[in-house]
């Protein structure tokens, strides 16, 4: 069971608790940390923390737990000044002058966490349990320096040890949050001293009348399990040694929250928990297990059907040990677990490592980026005992990158996690599609940011939103950082693509409903039409009739029929040029007038083909042209092959050009400025600007279009611009 603590400085003296804290250190750090024990008692005076306790005696005790646990001096300084930012105003400059700045940088990764302390504070049982996850991870993120949440577990630890004796309302809350994000925070960190100390004080006051009976039914104290424990280690590496097993033996009782789980788990009686004591013997060959694991049948009873081999039948997540509870000479269980080193290493650092399958279940799935940083960290921590210069783990501590996430709040305190770079913007469309479309400005804590802030770890974001409206076109501009997740950008571009489609669709809907006026047929039905002109339903012809698929004659050839409409056309066959057009060879025919269709505008080197029409010779379209594919549908036989002639270097080609881009100032400017550059003559501009959108059509001129990518590249760069395509 775990000691009553009253208050730290109420139960050591000064010398004391200095002497504690100080284990381990050289005399001339001794001399430092009694520097920041003198500085905090002065900082702190008579203060007390939110839940009560006086803030320096608190401070005292856990720079006496981290020295249990072996850190550095660093790390026992800022522990005595864990709190100082709350009593000095200029606390970074004084604590880096006086302590150095990597003390200042650890009290103020703990300054960092306060927001986090706040949300955790204000939330209900059920709203932490249901972001556990995340919320972990949050803690994880929001620190450089893995010591600081070494430090915030100490702070934690010491917190729950003074509420012992304290019954406060907040008790059980302290408890339901150390049991939910701190004590398996320290399990993954493999920090099992912090572990097993914050599950049992947060049991004993979540569940007092359980963890009372389960110590109760312990029989005995700690301290006389842990004499058991350490009575049948020298026992057992004495025997191991006899038959020639280098082998390291540890163990230590189990902890009061630890065999309940059990009881649970497995759905057995206290008696039947096997493992109340248990130790743990590491070998160096496989061999060596088996050997270990008959000398333990030898010099103990085995309990029938407690005996698993996963050496040869390994667990689905590669877990590997042998696993025996024996009768100890005092009548009581000791389990045993036997590995070698590799299996070792493997089940506390690697994927079947034993927080996954305790907290996630035999399948072992988690999230793997996060997996391996929490297996670094745990490295990290198990080189601190085998370094001798502390200064080399540290290091290697600061360097470790812990998450490429950021973690902000919303302002009703929910946590959402975006990629480190993400910004209000993004935020916003995490939260809902259309909050981010109407999103139209951002406070972070309060204040007013630009949309395109990158935004940091534990942050509380406010989407300030219009009642309507939709996103500009300038979010996607790589360079102006609106937008870095994927999925808010593709939410964007989804909402320009639907207002895109619908001003096609009025535009197509005007073309055809001008074209049936003339025609005195406006009562005509409109699928009938699109059905005749070869298209799917009114829609799909409003939008051929806005790309310039689809041309009036094709309309009033639908409405009154192709005779009707040759019989009022002059009647003129194909005859022979005078002069020639050497651009264009029809194949077969010799100096047959030609014309470069309109619609298409072909030029060298496009694939072409030529069309008879009925009085102006052959037109030359592309293959690609809508308006070939539609009269070759209807008159195939008026198809001739065409292909460009030896006079096409010394002729230039009119080319039709579509650029989409952002309205802003300046546009068509920055536009002219790539032709003027590029020697490209432009003979006709059309510009629509609607919503915050351009789009520009231009004829220009150019001796072919084997250059044209080139251009398309150049204008792809002007600020603003989405697309640019050939009409």
């Amino acid at each position: 069971m775990v000691a009553v603590v009253h208050s730290f400085t109420d139960q050591h003296s000064d010398a004391e608790a200095l002497t504690l804290a100080s284990v381990g250190l050289a005399p001339e750090e001794v001399l430092r940390l009694q520097e920041a024990f003198s500085f905090a008692r002065g900082c702190y005076g008579e203060r007390r923390l939110g839940t009560g306790e006086p803030a320096f005696p608190h401070a005292v005790a856990m720079a006496v737990i981290l020295a249990g646990q072996g850190l550095d001096l660093e790390t026992r300084v800022a522990a005595l000044l864990f709190d100082a930012s709350t009593d000095l105003p200029d606390y970074e400059r004084v604590l880096a002058a006086r302590f150095g700045e990597p003390v200042m940088l650890l009290v103020r990764g703990l300054h960092r966490l306060a927001p986090l302390r706040i949300l955790l504070r204000n939330s209900s049982g059920d709203e932490i349990r249901s972001q556990t996850e995340i919320l972990r991870k949050m803690l994880l993120a929001m620190v450089e320096d893995i010591r600081v949440v070494l430090l915030r577990l100490a702070s934690r630890t010491q917190t729950l040890r003074w509420l012992t004796d304290f019954d406060l309302p907040l008790r059980l809350d302290i408890a339901r949050e150390s049991m939910d994000i701190y004590a398996p925070l320290a399990n993954r960190l493999g920090v099992w001293q912090f572990k097993w100390e914050l599950e049992d004080l947060a049991f004993r006051f979540l569940e007092p009348a359980t963890y009372k009976r389960i110590a109760r039914m312990l029989e005995e104290r700690r301290v006389e399990r842990e004499a058991f424990i350490a009575s049948a280690i020298s026992r057992l590496k004495a025997e191991l040694a006899e038959i020639g097993i280098s082998a390291e033996v540890y163990g230590r009782p189990k902890h009061i929250f630890s065999i309940w789980n059990k009881m649970q788990r497995k759905h057995v009686d206290f008696s039947e928990v096997y493992d109340v004591r248990a130790l743990r013997i590491i070998v160096d060959q496989v061999k060596d297990c088996y050997a270990a694991l008959g000398l333990v049948h030898r010099m103990w009873q085995p309990i029938h059907g407690e005996f698993d081999d996963y050496i040869s039948h390994p667990k689905g997540n590669n877990y590997r040990s042998l696993h025996t509870a024996v009768r100890a000479d005092d009548g009581r269980a000791l389990e045993v677990q036997i590995r070698t080193r590799d299996m070792h290493r493997h089940s506390e650092l690697g994927v079947a490592a034993h927080w996954r399958y305790k907290e996630s279940g035999s399948s072992g799935k988690a999230d793997s980026a996060y997996d391996d940083k929490i297996s670094l960290l745990r490295q990290l921590l198990t080189w601190r005992d085998e370094v001798t210069d502390s200064t080399q783990w540290i290091d290697q501590f600061k360097r470790a990158a812990l998450d490429d996430t950021i973690y902000a709040l919303t302002p009703d305190g929910r946590v959402i996690d975006l990629p480190r770079g993400a910004t209000p913007l993004d935020f916003a469309y995490r939260l809902h599609t259309d909050l981010g479309h109407r999103c139209r400005g951002a406070r972070i804590d309060g204040q007013m940011v630009p949309l395109n802030r990158p935004l940091q770890n534990g942050q509380r974001v406010e989407i300030v939103a219009a009642k309507s409206g939709g996103p500009s076109r300038d979010w996607l501009s790589p360079d102006q950082g609106y937008l870095l997740t994927s999925g808010a950008r593709r939410k964007v571009k989804q909402w320009f693509a639907s207002r895109d489609a619908s001003d096609l669709l009025a535009q197509g809907r005007a073309f055809v409903v001008r074209e049936l006026q003339r025609e005195g047929q406006t009562q005509a039905n409109l699928d009938e039409l699109a059905h005749k002109l070869g298209l799917r339903d009114a829609n799909a012809m409003f939008v051929a009739a806005a790309h310039g698929e689809l041309g009036p004659r094709a309309i009033r050839i639908a409405l009154r029929g192709r005779q009707e409409i040759e019989e009022h056309e002059p009647e003129i066959v194909a005859r022979r040029s005078r002069t020639g057009d050497s651009r264009v060879l029809v194949v077969g025919v010799d100096k047959l007038l030609t014309q470069l269709g309109r619609c298409c505008k072909p030029a060298p080197p496009d694939a072409i083909q030529g069309f008879v029409t009925r009085g102006r010779g052959v037109s030359i379209h592309r293959l690609d042209c809508a308006n070939l594919r539609n009269m070759a549908t209807r008159n195939p036989e008026r198809l001739i092959s065409a292909e460009w002639g030896p006079g096409t270097g010394d002729a230039v080609y009119a080319v039709d050009l579509v650029v989409d881009a952002a309205d802003r100032q300046g546009l068509l400017r920055d536009i002219s400025d790539v032709f003027s550059k590029e020697k490209v003559n432009v003979t006709a501009v059309k510009t629509l600007s609607h919503r915050g959108a351009a789009r520009m059509a231009f004829t220009i001129e150019l001796p072919g279009v084997a250059g044209l990518q080139r251009l398309f590249t150049l204008l792809g760069k002007v600020v603003g611009v989405t697309t640019v395509r050939r009409a």
